[in-house]
């Protein structure tokens, strides 16, 4: 299952090579609201390039996946981890409000406005 999700890149860190045949890469971003949250992501493999061309502070939308896994120490107490895969990353399209400008043809003029005789409000 995917998710998308908005927010600022505050941080962003160095790749890690974890074993030989494994790299990972991982941010933070941080999500606005009543209480800003900082949300840990990881890139991994290949993939650990595509924050190269962000810096921190660019909004940034970031498509992943949830994984979770099951970890059993020596002691046989079982522990249970989740990661936030992200395989995407963009930038969000910002929307401008548009203030549409009056052209002339929306006002009528005064030959072509017409009165209802029959409202006599004040106003």
């Amino acid at each position: 299952m995917s998710f998308e999700i908005e927010g600022k890149l505050y941080k962003k860190f160095d790749t890690a090579q974890v074993t030989d045949t494994f790299k990972k890469r991982e941010f933070v971003l941080e999500l606005n609201g009543a209480y800003p949250q900082y949300v840990q992501f990881q890139l991994t493999q290949d993939r650990c390039g595509l924050l190269d061309s962000y810096n921190e502070q660019d909004l940034i939308k970031v498509f992943f996946d949830i994984r979770g896994r099951e970890w059993k120490s020596p002691q046989g107490d079982i522990k249970y981890f989740n990661s936030l895969n992200a395989w995407k990353l963009e930038q969000p399209q910002v929307q401008k409000e548009e203030t549409p400008m009056p052209n002339d043809a929306a006002f009528p003029t005064t030959e072509e406005q017409s009165f209802d005789e029959s409202d006599d409000l004040p106003f």
